[in-house]
């Protein structure tokens, strides 16, 4: 997956969990929980979703890698270079 699909990956895995959230304008820099209404059990859906649709593990240690948008996919880049979109 290149950049621009892991970014559509994490919007929809978004919607799926905080489906009342006006996802078009999710800005790169800015931390999750300050653009959306997502508490800690939302943040643990993120990584359970990427678990079950990608077979992704995240330590919880890198959890903070996970707190914008950029900084998402930064940390999955590597991670999803060889997956396909499903």
């Amino acid at each position: 997956m290149n950049t621009a699909e892991i970014r559509e990956e994490i919007i929809d895995i978004l919607s799926d969990i905080a489906p009342d959230e006006d996802l078009s304008d999710v800005k790169d820099d800015v931390a999750f929980r300050e653009q959306l209404e997502l508490d800690s059990m939302d943040f643990l859906d993120i990584v359970m979703e990427l678990r079950k649709r990608h077979r992704i593990q995240i330590p919880e240690e890198d959890y903070g890698e996970l707190a914008s948008m950029q900084s998402t996919v930064t940390y999955l880049e590597p991670l999803m270079k060889d997956l396909e979109r499903a």
